[in-house]
């Protein structure tokens, strides 16, 4: 556990769809259309509302772009909000700084609407095949920060990972901070 006062950061081994955070983060492509990996998990546990939700959002706004964040209901799932994001595929360029402003933008619209927590999946690492490690890094990094500004109310960020593999380089990173 990471703590910056009276705020923390978990990492856990777990299924995303069954946290009770205020919000899960849902690792969406630019579409919202939730046909696989923890973006599928999330409607199948949470209902089809969730896909259907998304697909109204999108007549709204068009595509989502990589880095940006939007939020709908969790309807079926203990968490309230699922919060959208794009985050980028390996290859497309700049991927470092992408990931980081889809964290932040996360990070920011759990804020804007008064969350105390939220659970976040190791956002790009799997299809996207970003690096696991180098999002570790990234995701921690930039979760910190923000938790150590004064103006935030946002109390529990958990990192939670299907995967064991993937939680033991978020608990390896981990280390930097404890």
């Amino acid at each position: 556990m990471i703590r910056i006062g009276n705020k923390e950061i978990l990492i856990k081994k777990g299924d995303i769809t069954k946290e009770q955070s205020d919000a899960i983060v849902n690792p969406a492509n630019s579409s919202l259309s939730h046909g696989g990996g923890a973006a599928l998990a999330i409607v199948r546990a949470g209902g089809i509302e969730i896909q259907k939700d998304s697909d109204e959002l999108i007549k709204k706004i068009g595509t989502l772009p990589v880095g940006k964040a939007v939020i709908t209901y969790g309807h079926n799932l203990k968490a309230k909000f699922i919060i959208h994001t794009v985050g980028p595929i390996m290859g497309e360029g700049n991927e470092e700084k992408k990931l980081e402003k889809a964290v932040s933008s996360v990070l920011n619209l759990a804020e804007y609407y008064n969350l105390s927590s939220i659970s976040m999946p190791a956002i790009s690492s799997g299809v996207f095949r970003f690096p696991k490690q180098k999002c570790a890094e990234i995701l921690l990094r930039t979760s910190v920060e923000f938790l150590k500004r004064n103006d935030v109310d946002l109390k529990t960020i958990i990192m939670c990972n299907y995967d064991g593999n993937t939680t033991n380089i978020f608990l390896q990173e981990e280390k930097k901070y404890i």
